[in-house]
């Protein structure tokens, strides 16, 4: 397989397991983290990170620019049962098309990968069956989600935040990815981009326990090629990101829920530690 085409493969692959990501994410929100299947969902989309962190490591390698647009995920909303069965469906269609493709590989670690792309989906029909075998008759009919109780204007801005957040997330992850030769460098770039990842839930779920779904919009990424150029970027977003948080932290609303404030002070302060260390990087560079 030409070099072009197992990008574009992989490509296409990453998305699928993107769209994974987002489709857990959101399902484990409107449950309830601290419910046995919001636990799991969000552990799935954990495992699937590390899929889609796998395939895309391969990419930026390969020298190919990652696609961050993600897949349709096609699911039954109609109630838990046919949610779930739309998960077991969705994940036994992978074993087979992942061992498909490792078959077309030569190299000897991109076909593990692939191979294990396939038996880790085996075990998440498994479990997404184990948890449809245990739904209660009432669970089984009923969708997840909860009443809303927030003003709207107060949800969109914090739909407004998981948006940006996300993509600032997207620029980290890429930029660790296509800069991996610079270990170190590619290395802080995917821890910042993991906490990301948990500043993004501190608004998700906000949203999501006012039973509406939050949004994940992929919007432009530098593709810059440009190391020095690209952490000032990223510098820049997370100083911005910064800002507006610490103007959301006066919100009448927001004062009102000592959760959401105690998760907002932590993100204000991480996001000053990663601007540091994202200038320190700059000067080296």
């Amino acid at each position: 397989m030409k070099k072009n085409e197992l990008i574009l493969m992989l490509n296409k692959d990453m998305a699928d397991e993107h769209a994974a990501i987002i489709r857990y994410l959101v399902h484990g929100w409107l449950e309830g983290e601290d419910t046995s299947i919001g636990a799991s969902l969000l552990s799935r989309s954990r495992e699937e990170m590390w899929h889609m962190h796998w395939l895309g490591a391969i990419i930026g390698k390969l020298g190919g620019e990652p696609n961050f647009i993600p897949a349709p995920y096609p699911y039954d909303p109609t109630n838990r049962a046919t949610i779930f069965r739309s998960y077991v469906e969705y994940e036994k269609k992978l074993i087979p098309h992942y061992n498909g493709e490792a078959d077309m590989v030569d190299d000897p670690h991109i076909r593990r990968v692939l191979h294990r792309e396939a038996w880790e989906s085996s075990i998440h029909a498994r479990k997404f069956q184990r948890i449809l075998d245990k739904l209660s008759p009432e669970q089984a009919k009923e969708a997840p989600g909860g009443e809303r109780g927030l003003p709207v204007d107060f949800l969109s801005s914090l739909q407004k935040e998981v948006t940006d957040k996300y993509n600032e997330m997207l620029q980290h992850i890429r930029s660790s990815w296509v800069f991996q030769k610079n270990s170190m460098t590619a290395w802080q770039l995917m821890d910042h981009a993991m906490e990301k990842m948990k500043q993004i839930a501190h608004f998700a779920e906000g949203i999501a326990e006012n039973g509406l779904t939050p949004k994940f919009k992929p919007g432009k990424i530098d593709s810059g090629k440009d190391i020095g150029k690209v952490l000032k970027t990223l510098s820049d977003n997370v100083t911005k990101s910064q800002k507006r948080h610490m103007k959301l932290r006066k919100d009448t609303e927001l004062n009102k829920h000592g959760g959401m404030v105690i998760n907002l002070d932590l993100t204000i302060q991480q996001e000053q530690y990663q601007a540091e260390e994202l200038k320190d990087m700059g000067k080296k560079k």
